[in-house]
């Protein structure tokens, strides 16, 4: 199937007649410039991965407060501050659009308040890094951080566009500083004190003074605190974290076409908002509307179009978030149409109709993928098939799409007749998630369930991202229970 190209797409007309019914500014200070540290860097390496030795695989409540971050009465008090901050954004009666500035070519057009926090008037400390962490947790954003955030962004805003806007713009670079510090921190299970706490802080404070500037900076820098905050929260508690930014998102009016820095802060943020939606188990979709995704004015039949016109991968990449998008829309509509008694027209001809459109544009979607976005090699192998691809977006937007396909196929009409085929078939989709994610030379087990255990246990290792917590959840749905070990992050 990943070798072979399909017929294009039809046209949008004849395919439904077969479906049922701000500028970058100069301040006075660097914040690379009084940065040092009580603590030896050396603390981060000599720390054993946060584990809980007798049961490494609890539920998502134990397992995220066990380094105690997320607990922190500073940061709670300052992750509500945020909150509030980006609530008085969204709910600002100034202009409520921004434009993305133009790297190279950077003018200041407004009065730039004090940067200078109040608590440093006051006399307190602020948050210090030693040089030799500081250029740590620099090289640790640059090399670990920024390639998640552009993964599907071959122009590498996060990388290349950021820092240099971070140099002159405060608030970005403790946010960047800030999220390097954390990843490190879940990586390598630093749990007595923390570094970006103090820098999440600093990059809120800087924020504060600032929040009529209308510059994308200020975006960047809260969603780059979301993503921190992401990492550090429960599963269930990620919806809360991203509200802040919907609300911003969509009264600035920004989406998945702003072009720039704006856009691709907007695919940032959207795949987060996407993964809150996929683990609400089909009774949510996303914050941000799938509407206010696409430009004002463009309808849901568009979209096929809108994404197409940009000819890019990295945009055909960003279509399968859309449509995957759109799946926990329909999922979420019939649900609570049906369990909820909700009047939201999800009838059983209306969903049968919006079934069988989604269905065609993913398989379309797989169809009309460019070069860039096909495996370079697929070898169909037990337990779980060899799919290797150069172009990073191509990892997950595949993934994604076959994401969607097993959530279709959980609601799928009984009126449906479709051509026989391995798609058909939710089994089929989950095993080329795992290989896709496990393409590697390393030979593989015998067992499904233990590769899948094992897969899980080293996203979380090398990450920091938890995923742990689902094991369980696994292991309940298989009806066993799996041996496995604690994972270890390699250093």
């Amino acid at each position: 199937m990943d070798s072979e190209r399909p017929l294009k797409r039809p046209r949008l007309a004849s395919l439904q007649e077969n479906v049922q019914p701000a500028p970058a500014d100069t301040y006075p200070e660097s914040p690379w410039d009084h940065l040092s540290s009580p603590y030896p860097l050396a603390d981060y390496y000599n720390t054993s991965p946060a584990v809980n030795t007798s049961d490494p695989f609890q539920s998502p409540a134990a397992s995220w407060t066990q380094d105690g971050f997320s607990q922190d009465p500073g940061y709670l008090a300052s992750q509500e501050k945020l909150r509030c901050i980006l609530f008085s954004l969204a709910n600002s009666t100034a202009p409520t659009r921004v434009s993305s500035p133009d790297i190279g070519q950077v003018k200041r057009s407004e009065p730039i308040p004090s940067l200078r926090p109040q608590s440093e008037q006051r006399g307190e400390l602020q948050p210090s890094l030693s040089s030799g962490r500081r250029i740590e947790y620099l090289k640790n954003y640059v090399a670990e951080i920024a390639p998640w955030l552009d993964m599907f962004d071959s122009n590498c805003t996060f990388r290349q566009q950021v820092p240099v806007l971070a140099r002159t713009f405060p608030p970005l670079s403790y946010a960047m500083l800030a999220i390097s510090a954390r990843q490190i921190e879940r990586k390598n299970g630093v749990r007595n004190w923390f570094d970006s706490l103090e820098l999440y802080q600093e990059a809120i404070r800087r924020l504060s003074p600032l929040l009529q500037l209308r510059d994308p900076k200020i975006v960047a820098a809260c969603v780059l605190l979301c993503c921190l905050e992401m990492m550090s929260a429960r599963a269930q508690d990620w919806r809360r974290h991203l509200e802040g930014c919907a609300a911003l998102f969509d009264a600035f009016g920004i989406h998945g076409f702003s072009k720039g820095l704006l856009q691709a802060v907007f695919w940032c943020y959207a795949r987060m908002d996407l993964c809150g939606a996929l683990i609400s188990d089909g009774t949510q979709t996303t914050l941000l509307h799938p509407s206010k995704w696409l430009p004002e004015g463009c309808r849901p039949e568009d979209a096929h179009r809108l994404f197409q016109s940009v000819k890019s991968p990295d945009m055909h990449a960003n279509y399968a978030v859309y449509l995957c998008v759109k799946a926990t829309e329909l999922v979420s509509d019939r649900t609570k149409f049906v369990e909820l008694g909700e009047d939201n027209g999800c009838t059983p001809d209306r969903f049968s109709a919006r079934w069988m459109t989604l269905w065609n544009d993913l398989q379309y979607w797989l169809s009309e993928r460019p070069s860039e976005l096909l495996p370079v090699q697929t070898v169909n192998r037990k337990p779980f098939p060899h799919i290797l691809f150069v172009h990073w977006a191509a990892i997950s937007s595949t993934q994604l799409y076959h994401t969607a396909c097993i959530l279709l196929l959980k609601m799928m009409p009984k009126g449906i007749r479709l051509p026989r085929s391995p798609t058909l078939f939710a089994l089929w989709h989950a095993r080329r998630i795992c290989g896709i994610s496990l393409a590697n030379p390393h030979q593989g087990h015998t067992s499904e369930h233990e590769e899948i255990i094992r897969l899980i246990q080293s996203i979380e290792a090398e990450t920091g991202w938890g995923t742990c917590w689902r094991i369980r959840d696994l292991e309940i749905a298989w009806g066993c229970s799996i041996r496995h070990e604690p994972a270890v992050s390699r250093q």
